[in-house]
């Protein structure tokens, strides 16, 4: 948010802050939401880059069109290892893998 609009929200008795502090989120907690993200938008960007759809995708890892819809969107039902299972299946090489986890950093 730009300097100028955050000090007129601010004086009109806003308050701002990151999603963690809004949450109630620890540190921990940040970062697996984090790393969660960075993993899912790895999953997109990669099969986008790879020329595949959703079904494409699903039909790899012989799951559905919204499963994958559900893990490119974050969703809490989503575990880690899906994620990462979706971002392998998407053809990403073990470096872009390994980008992903640092992506978060």
């Amino acid at each position: 948010m730009k300097a100028k609009k955050l000090k007129r929200l601010q004086a009109a008795g806003w308050k701002s802050g990151s999603a963690a502090e809004f949450l109630g989120l620890s540190e921990p907690e940040a970062a697996l939401v984090e790393l969660k993200l960075a993993l899912v938008d790895a999953v997109r960007r990669t099969r986008q880059k790879r020329g595949m759809s959703q079904i494409d995708l699903a039909q790899r890892m012989h799951s559905s069109q919204s499963r994958i819809a559900k893990i490119e969107a974050g969703d809490a039902s989503v575990s880690l290892d899906l994620i990462v299972r979706a971002l392998i299946a998407a053809g990403a090489s073990r470096k872009e893998v390994e980008q992903a986890f640092v992506a978060m950093g």
